[in-house]
This record gives C-alpha cells, structure tokens and sequence, in this order.
C-alpha cells in the first residue's frame, strides 16, 4: 500500500471535484503528535511539492541551501549532496527531507543526517515542531504553518501563510478527521533517537514525472 504517495494502481485519489485526498501516511504521522493531517500534507507540499504523473505530491529527496532548493531523483543523492553542502554551508542554512526540517535547529531530532532524510521520520519531526508552533499560540493552524516556516514573524511567515492556503485549497476535506479523540504520542529527548520506523509504515519510492 502506498502511504505517502497516495497512488494506488498507478492513480491517485481524487475527488469528483478534482480535490486530492490526504494520503493514508500523513493521517497516521499527524495522529501521533495531534495535528490535523490536512495541516501537515499542506506544509509538506508547500515545502517540497513537485509535479508527477499523477499529481502534485511532496517530494522526499528535496533539499534547501542558503534559499535555493535541490531535488534528487533518489535518497542517496540527496545524501551525497547534504555531506557536500555540510562543508560550504553552516546547518542553519540547510532545510532537509519531505518537510524541509532545519538542521541547524531541529537537526538534533534525528539520530543522523541520513536518517533525517527518511521520509517518515523527517514528517514526524516536522508534525512535532508544527505542533509545537501551535500550542504556542493557539487557534490557527494557518498561524502555525507561518511559524514553522518563519518563526520569527513578519513578511517570510505571511508569503508562507498565503503558499499553504494556496496547497490547502486543493484537498479534500469532506470527511474530516476529529482530533479531539487523538492521544498524543510520548515525544523521546532531542538528545536521543527520536522515532523508530513504524512496522505499519511502508514507503513507496515516487516517481519523477518524464514529462
């Protein structure tokens, strides 16, 4: 089953209106940490979004340097791209994975730089941080989006808000999850491998549109 991609039988999911629906694996990642899951799809497609045959869909080997963004047809790229970067560029200037995590200040939630391109374990970190965003100032997951985006505020957080309004436009929300059921999962020291990769998880390999 594909969780991330959302393409089943070489078809992605969509409405009759034309609205995507939210793959299964951004449900279960944003159950964890009590976010919406339409929240966290949005921001990961605001941050990495790339056309494929079937869509637009996140794309997982993304990074970003000092502003500019790089994409990779495969993990391992991707990784051989981030060592390089590592040694011209100071971490706070370098966003990783399907959510664009800094590593500069998020990189200690991952227990190494390959595993913080692991798509799973990049969005676990990220639904964190956005979860975080929100509890700081509650009420708006818009709001949260611009603050996981551009904590400081201002016009970076605002272009932001208006790019994720933009992705959220375009699901399918018809069936919303309820989110006050939802337990939140124990959230391990920063200091310490922070997500273990979930048996009920698979990931399926993208691919790039020949278009």
């Amino acid at each position: 089953m594909v969780f991330l991609t959302g393409v089943a039988g070489g078809a992605v999911a969509a409405t009759a209106q034309g609205l995507q629906t939210i793959p299964p694996g951004y449900h279960l990642v944003a159950s964890e940490s009590g976010v919406p899951a339409e929240a966290l799809y949005s921001v990961s497609l605001a941050e990495t979004s790339r056309k494929l045959p079937h869509g637009e869909r996140p794309w997982p080997w993304t990074l970003n340097v000092a502003g500019k963004g790089y994409r990779y047809n495969t993990r391992q790229e991707a990784y051989d791209a981030l060592l390089s970067f590592m040694r011209r560029y100071p971490l706070k200037r370098i966003d990783v994975g399907i959510a664009q995590v800094n590593l500069g200040w998020n990189g200690a939630y991952f227990s190494s730089y390959y595993e913080a391109l692991e798509p799973y374990t990049n969005l676990r970190v990220a639904a964190r941080i956005l979860k975080s965003c929100y509890d700081s100032n509650p009420g708006s997951w818009i709001q949260a989006a611009g603050c996981y985006h551009h904590p400081a505020g201002g016009k970076p957080a605002r272009t932001y808000k208006a790019i994720v309004k933009r992705k959220l436009a375009t699901l399918d929300l018809s069936s919303p999850v309820s989110y006050t059921e939802l337990q939140l999962a124990r959230i391990p020291s920063p200091q310490r491998h922070l997500f273990p990769q979930s048996r009920e998880l698979q990931w399926v390999e993208p691919r790039e549109s020949r278009q």
